[in-house]
C-alpha cells in the first residue's frame, strides 16, 4: 500500500531532501500536499514531479503566479497562512513539518491533532511550545518522529527504551566554522564566512545557529521535551567529523552511538520508512577512510549561546520561547549586516533579562510571547547600534 505524505516547507533544504527520497520510490508514496513560503518556481516544480494533490504558497500575493506555473495540472492551488494550516489536516499518513521558525507552529499543531505520524524538523516550534505539542501528540495518539540528525540518532539508539534506563544523552556538534577560531576572529566574522558549515549543507539561519552553537542549545531543549530527560542528563561534545550523530549512555555503562554520512536524507528516511528502512542514495560510511573520530568539550566562553539555552531550559515556562524569538531576530540582523556575529548572543541575553512573561497555556499565548520577544529584541538592537 502507498503511504500518503505531505511536506510542509517543501522548498527548503529538508523539504528538498524529503522530495528526493519520495521521488526515488514513487510507487511507495502518494503526495497529498506541498507548501512553500514564497518560492513559486520550486513549489511548482515539486508539485509537477510528485503529482501533488495540493500546492500552497504562504504569500497570497503569489497565488496567481502559482496558478500560472501549474497550468495544465490537476493540482489544487491555495495560498495564505490559513491554507498552509489546512493543508496539514488533509489526512496524510506521514507529514514532514519543516517550516522554519515559529511560523511553522500552527501547521505542525494541526498535523499533530490529526493523530497520524509527524516527522519533525522544526525545532523552533518544539522549543517555544514543547509542553503544548507533546500534550497534543499524546491526546491524539500521534507519532512524533525527530528528523534533526542528532535527535533522530537518539531515537534510533533508544530503540524504545525508557528514560529511566538512561544515564546520559550526549548530543554531538561539529563546532561549525568557528570551532577553533579565537574571539577576535569570531568578532570579525561576516555572513559569508559564518554560513560555511564544514560538513552540512543547510539554510542560512540554521547555518548561523550552528556557528554560534545556538543550534545545539535549541537541541538540548528539544531533547528534553522529546525524550523526557532533564538538563542534568543532557550533554554536548564537539565532534568535527560529524560521523557520530549522538550517543546514549545507559545506566549499565553501555554507550550506543548512531553513525552515518552527513546527509540529511538518512535521518529523514528513517522517519519516512519507519518502522522499516529505505535506500537513500547517501554515500556509504567509510570508517577506514575517515581514519579517526575526535571529541572535545565546547568552550562556553566562545559559545555563550549554549549556556543561555541551558539556563532557559532549566528555568522552563516561557523562557525557551523568548530565547528562540530573540535569537531569530538577532540572526536575521546579522545576516542583514546590522549587528556583528558576537552580538547575536548579547542580544539574546539582553532580551531574556528584560522580558519574563507568564507561562503560556495556549498556542496563542506562545505566539504572543514570540511577537513581544521579537519587539524587545529590535529595541535592544537599536540601543546597541545607536
Amino acid at each position: 500500500m502507498q503511504k500518503s505524505v505531505s511536506i510542509l516547507g517543501a522548498t527548503g533544504s529538508v523539504g528538498q531532501s524529503t522530495l528526493d527520497l519520495v521521488l526515488r520510490a514513487p510507487e511507495r508514496f502518494e503526495v497529498l500536499a506541498l507548501t512553500a513560503n514564497r518560492d513559486v518556481t520550486g513549489l511548482a516544480k515539486a508539485a509537477r514531479a510528485t503529482r501533488a494533490k495540493l500546492a500552497v504558497i504562504a504569500d497570497p500575493l503569489l497565488h496567481g503566479e502559482l496558478t500560472e506555473a501549474l497550468t495544465g495540472t490537476t493540482t489544487e492551488i491555495a495560498s495564505g497562512p490559513d491554507a498552509i494550516t489546512e493543508a496539514a489536516t488533509r489526512g496524510a499518513d506521514w507529514t514532514m513539518a519543516a517550516i522554519v521558525g515559529c511560523a511553522g507552529l500552527p501547521s505542525t499543531m494541526a498535523a499533530l491533532k490529526c493523530g497520524r505520524t509527524v516527522a519533525f524538523a522544526n525545532k523552533e516550534s518544539l522549543v517555544s511550545a514543547g509542553p503544548l505539542m507533546i500534550r497534543a501528540a499524546h491526546d491524539s495518539a500521534a507519532v512524533l518522529l525527530p528528523v534533526d540528525s542528532e535527535h533522530n540518532a537518539i531515537f534510533q539508539c533508544l530503540a524504545g527504551d525508557t528514560a529511566k534506563s538512561v544515564r546520559k544523552i550526549i548530543l554531538t556538534a561539529s563546532g561549525g566554522p568557528f570551532r577553533t577560531s579565537s574571539l577576535a576572529e569570531m568578532a570579525s566574522a561576516t555572513p559569508e564566512t559564518a554560513v560555511k558549515h564544514p560538513n552540512w549543507s543547510m539554510g542560512a539561519k540554521i547555518s548561523i545557529d550552528s556557528a554560534t552553537m545556538m543550534n545545539k542549545g535549541l537541541e538540548l531543549i528539544e531533547a528534553h521535551y522529546l525524550f523526557a530527560i532533564e538538563s542534568a542528563r543532557l550533554g554536548v561534545v564537539f565532534h568535527p567529523q560529524s560521523v557520530v550523530h549522538s550517543m546514549v549512555e545507559y545506566i549499565d555503562g553501555s554507550v550506543l552511538a548512531q553513525m552515518g554520512s552527513p546527509d540529511m536524507r538518512i535521518p529523514i528516511a528513517s522517519t519516512l520508512a519507519w518502522p522499516d528502512r529505505m535506500a537513500t542514495g547517501a554515500e556509504p560510511l567509510d570508517l577506514a577512510a575517515i581514519g579517526r573520530l575526535d571529541f572535545e568539550e565546547p568552550d562556553l566562553e566562545r559559545f555563550p549561546a549554549l549556556t543561555l539555552a541551558r539556563d532557559a531550559l532549566e528555568a522552563g515556562g516561557a523562557r525557551p520561547a523568548v530565547l528562540n524569538a530573540a535569537n531569530e531576530i538577532a540572526v536575521a540582523a546579522f545576516l542583514a549586516r546590522r549587528v556583528g556575529f558576537l552580538t547575536i548572543a548579547d542580544v539574546v541575553k539582553a532580551v531574556l533579562e528584560r522580558y519574563d512573561p507568564a507561562n503560556p497555556a495556549t498556542i496563542e499565548d506562545v505566539l504572543a510571547i514570540d511577537a513581544e520577544a521579537r519587539r524587545v529584541a529590535e529595541t535592544v538592537m537599536r540601543g546597541l547600534t545607536a
